[in-house]
């Protein structure tokens, strides 16, 4: 993991600052994990905001599950959830429990619950299980956060096997089909759900079409979701990363050969950290953003998108 020493002297999301230079425009050297990918093998190290979220108090006693919560955005958001004064529930596959504990510790440091709950979310079982563990251990649930998903290139359509296809689908979009319906419930009115998407339902890539067809899927079940659950008082929105450096980068979601270059075509240049994505997710997770139903907040360096 990369040292505190070097970590604490990044600014927090509340200064003034040029974010063309908040963060360094980095070339990640060629390198490969196997899949779902960990936060801590990658080079360089990914921000999920350790040192560089500064909490002010937005979501104080809610209840929040975050689906891949070990790693990249969802790390991220869970670092925020609690430093706004949440306790969070965590979701990720058990091989990737070394990024999950490292989550679950600064949570705890942060003053707040955190509860760590592995599994597998193409399990239709496991999807059903993992809101009721949280909702018990946790004591309620307010704040449901589909993250979680599986991204792997794939050249042509000749080369993309049908039990890639079947899995991502299974991953990005049937699942949260399957967590929301069980957490419905137990969510009360002023409740909020919020779906990551992708740049890639809006521009998707050649060698990713998978992945970016969930990604538009998701986008229709948020606005018909919302639709559905406003009279309930419960709110659905969603939130549309670029390209962010994460896990998902070097463990077959980008071309090896392509990573050094990895998010220099955005308008800043750059690519994401993790904890930029953040605030979008508080923001439509506290209730300041009640008047906000079925949107999209696009986090994304500057890619067009409508």
């Amino acid at each position: 993991m990369a040292s505190q020493d070097a970590d604490a002297t990044r600014t927090d999301q509340l200064q003034f600052q040029n974010p063309k230079t908040r963060y360094p425009s980095i070339e990640p050297p060629e390198q490969t994990q196997p899949e779902p990918g960990l936060d801590a093998e990658m080079l360089p190290q990914a921000d999920i905001g350790e040192f560089s979220y500064r909490g002010t108090g937005r979501l104080v006693d809610r209840k929040a599950l975050v689906s891949g919560g070990d790693s990249g955005i969802g790390a991220a958001v869970a670092v925020a959830f609690a430093r706004e004064g949440a306790d969070v529930a965590i979701t990720y596959l058990p091989q990737e429990e070394e990024d999950a504990q490292n989550v679950a510790r600064i949570i705890r440091d942060s003053g707040r619950q955190a509860v760590t709950l592995p599994g597998d979310l193409t399990d239709a079982s496991f999807c059903r299980e993992v809101v009721e563990q949280a909702v018990e251990q946790l004591g309620g649930l307010d704040i449901l956060v589909n993250n979680a998903g599986k991204q792997v290139v794939a050249e042509s359509l000749e080369e993309l096997p049908d039990e890639q296809v079947e899995q991502t689908y299974q991953a990005n979009i049937l699942a949260m089909f399957r967590t929301t319906r069980a957490a419905l419930p137990h969510l009360p009115a002023g409740a909020t759900i919020i779906n990551s998407t992708s740049i890639q339902a809006y521009q998707p890539s050649p060698d990713l079409i998978d992945y970016a067809s969930t990604k538009a899927a998701i986008n229709a079940f948020t606005k018909g979701m919302a639709m559905q659950l406003a009279d309930k008082g419960i709110r659905v929105n969603a939130v549309a990363p670029g390209p962010i450096w994460t896990p998902l980068q070097p463990s077959k979601g980008q071309p090896i050969e392509e990573l050094p270059e990895f998010g220099k075509d955005t308008a800043l240049g750059r690519a994401g950290q993790p904890t930029e994505l953040a605030p979008a997710y508080v923001f439509l997770a506290s209730p300041e953003s009640s008047y906000v139903l079925g949107s999209t907040i696009h986090v994304n360096g500057g890619k067009p998108s409508p």
